[in-house]
């Protein structure tokens, strides 16, 4: 049976206001769309020109759909770039071995040990990123960065303040136009 005036939307794991009890700080009430953007950039804009003009913004969640890995490739792997970067990696465990090497043998100048600590740790480096690269015969021979992205951002608001919200929105000077 259907209340009339009461949407019938299910509620749904979002943002709520602080102060919630554990447990259903995800979950607002018969959430509402308030607007779909093609960016984050824009989704987060909207909410941020709520939140200046003293909006209820608590209320409010920004949800990511139809979520794609993109992996951008940023250059071929070589012997150089792998050693450099194994050396550069062995710089922080060449740091820590010449701390250890200090503190274990009193008297010693501690710019010889550290220096020391340093030439194990950048051979270390060497040899682990060489041994990897040679290892992997051919296979990823390239350096990429990853990083999990959205194709829309909705803008999502308690039935209560949906409507407000998408008033307000449309008042905005240079308002990013939601996607169809």
């Amino acid at each position: 049976m259907t209340i009339p005036n009461r949407p019938t939307t299910p509620p749904m794991t979002v943002p709520t206001p602080s102060g919630i009890k554990p447990g259903t700080l995800f979950t607002l009430e018969y959430p509402q769309s308030i607007g779909v953007y093609a960016n984050y950039a824009d989704a987060q804009r909207v909410v941020d020109y709520l939140a200046d003009n003293k909006f209820a913004v608590q209320f409010l969640a920004i949800v990511g759909t139809d979520l794609r890995s993109v992996e951008r490739v940023t250059g071929r792997k070589t012997w150089g770039n792998v050693l450099s970067t194994g050396a550069a990696s062995g710089v922080w465990t060449g740091l820590l071995v010449g701390l250890m090497l200090w503190f274990f043998t009193p008297g010693v100048s501690w710019l010889a040990v550290l220096s020391v600590g340093l030439l194990i740790g950048i051979f270390l480096g060497m040899v682990s990123g060489a041994l990897a690269f040679s290892m992997s015969r051919g296979k990823r021979d390239f350096n990429s960065v990853q990083q999990t992205i959205a194709s829309r951002y909705e803008v999502i608001g308690e039935h209560t303040i949906s409507a407000q919200a998408r008033e307000m929105i449309a008042r905005m000077p240079g308002a990013p136009q939601p996607l169809a």
